[in-house]
């Protein structure tokens, strides 16, 4: 073998007094940055940040109750056998899907009530989202967990013995799934920020284009990862799951964007009276 990734040894790090969950950092930081480009984008639509940050606070609280119980449902024999292990996020164990339905949900439910356009918010987070997925699976490399099968490519990542599948201990490195991914994300939100610049996107035609764009590469990671899982016709549950959210936004994307005849959606958002001024963007958003 040529080369190799490390992986560290735990995903605790010690800060003087402090002991830091590195998966749960990791989890934080692919928040903020989502938040980030969200608000960016919002408020040169015209919107605000406060908005912004209601929806972060409700969605994200939703999110993580989502994607712990969508761990919990589908995932239940590796749920700590204690009283509170149904939610020890901090052992690992959140399931995206739960996650970005259960935050997508309540957050639309806060812009529903601010009197903004839903379809408008929801292109407004599709880049941001992505790159919040991206940067928080750093927290399975710390983790040293959800790697793929075993490899001797010279990216191969290291896993400790400890933390090998029963039937691979033979094994020493592993496909990185969490850096594939982690690259896909991040040159996908380029994609998608690219797309948003140059087309007339028919809202809410860019989160459905997010939603395929994801599932696209997620579908096939699931045949390279070999972590504790549910088996349907042969494959990962996950697998069926990633494939039929594929089909369904792809097909609702090619049908929204270039099909459907309807009212034009809105391309900025509602001034509100009552609160703080506008910005103005500088260019129509297209």
């Amino acid at each position: 073998m040529i080369g190799s990734i490390p992986s560290p040894h735990s995903g605790l790090v010690h800060a003087g007094p402090l002991l830091i969950h590195m998966y749960g950092l990791m989890l934080l930081l692919g928040i903020a940055a989502c938040i980030w480009l969200t608000g960016v984008r919002w408020t040169r639509w015209g919107g605000d940040w406060d908005l912004i940050w209601r929806c972060a606070v409700w969605g994200v609280a939703g999110g993580i109750v989502g994607a712990r119980l969508y761990h919990d449902l589908t995932s239940w024999n590796e749920v700590p056998d204690t009283w509170w292990g149904f939610a020890a996020v901090w052992k690992g164990g959140l399931g995206v899907w739960g996650g970005i339905t259960a935050g997508v949900l309540v957050g639309l439910v806060i812009v529903k009530r601010a009197g903004q356009s839903r379809a408008l918010m929801l292109d407004a987070v599709a880049p941001g989202l992505l790159l919040a997925q991206g940067i928080g699976r750093w927290g399975n490399w710390w983790n040293q967990e959800l790697f793929g099968k075993p490899t001797t490519l010279p990216w191969g990542l290291k896993i400790d013995e400890a933390h090998r599948p029963a039937q691979y201990l033979s094994s020493a490195t592993f496909h990185p799934t969490f850096l594939y991914e982690f690259a896909w994300d991040t040159l996908m939100v380029g994609v998608l920020l690219l797309v948003d610049r140059r087309f007339r996107i028919r809202r809410p035609a860019l989160f459905a284009l997010y939603a395929a764009l994801y599932t696209a590469f997620r579908t096939f990671e699931e045949t390279l990862r070999i972590d504790p899982s549910k088996h349907y016709a042969g494959q990962r549950l996950n697998f069926w799951v990633s494939l039929g959210v594929f089909v369904a936004s792809s097909a609702f994307f090619v049908w929204w964007q270039f099909v459907r005849r309807g009212s034009k959606t809105p391309k900025r958002a509602r001034p509100v009276p009552s609160g703080p001024k506008m910005a103005v963007p500088k260019s129509r958003p297209r």
